[in-house]
């Protein structure tokens, strides 16, 4: 899986979303405002942001105050349950740091620009990150931390597609919708109803047994699409002590992010 002297590239846009700051409980969050396609607004919580949707088809003064509903709701939810949405402390990287991944281990090469977005790529055993300077320092290091996470997935991908497709036919033997790598923070991994399965790139920290865990855990899905016994039944026939892999989750999954 040599990606050669391009491999991986990522890249992301300062004009993706309008970004605003916000602080409750003396914690400060950015509220990503995203308009786009679609038919409603929504509004969801993340360890450092606040995303809300809205319909780009709605005008200046609808926007306007479904957008100040939506800041309310949030405020009030991080009110009620500060420690729920605690940010997790920002990683932050410098030109020259090694960062290992599993048996993977590359130098990170850090240049910032005068540019509107930022882009990074795999070379052999160095991510080469080109970084906007118009960015705060929080933000160039979210967008290290998601490029980073971006490349490395695209490495990655053609042997988790690989694996899950082993571990289906050995123990679900189930239609298979397409396979993701996400730089996804709330769980662990995902299962739609078309049979899509997302895993969380934060795995790609984990021992590879814990990683195959969750893979079964969302093959299982596509039988059971909720958590009953017989959920829990099939993933202990593919994998008896799974307990363990939940323990290893819950004593060092913080320490799994980029």
């Amino acid at each position: 899986m040599d990606e050669g002297a391009a491999g991986g590239v990522g890249r992301m846009s300062l004009s993706d979303m309008k970004i605003e700051p916000l602080e409750v409980n003396g914690i400060k969050y950015s509220v990503k405002i995203h308009y786009e396609k679609r038919d409603n607004c929504a509004v969801s919580i993340r360890k450092k942001a606040i995303n809300i949707r809205i319909p780009s088809f709605l005008g200046r003064e609808e926007s306007s105050r479904q957008l100040i509903m939506m800041k309310r709701w949030a405020i009030n939810k991080l009110r009620e349950n500060p420690e729920k949405f605690k940010p997790d402390i920002q990683k932050e990287y410098k030109n020259g740091d090694m960062l290992t991944v599993g048996q993977e281990e590359y130098t990170l090469e850090i240049e910032l620009k005068d540019k509107q977005g930022s882009s990074a790529r795999i070379k052999g055993k160095a991510i080469q990150l080109v970084i906007s300077s118009n960015l705060s320092k929080e933000m160039q290091s979210e967008h290290i931390s998601t490029l980073l996470s971006r490349c490395i997935a695209k490495k990655r991908i053609p042997e988790l597609k690989e694996r899950i497709d082993e571990l289906n036919k050995m123990h679900f033997n189930q239609p298979l919708g397409r396979i993701f790598f996400k730089y996804n923070k709330s769980n662990w991994g995902s299962c739609s109803s078309a049979g899509n399965i997302n895993i969380s790139t934060r795995l790609l920290f984990a021992p590879k047994d814990v990683l195959e865990y969750v893979c079964v855990h969302e093959l299982a899905h596509l039988i059971e699409r909720n958590h009953s016994e017989k959920f829990w039944s099939l993933v202990e026939d593919a994998i008896p002590d799974y307990k363990e892999k939940i323990k290893w989750l819950k004593e060092n999954g913080d320490k799994c992010r980029f």
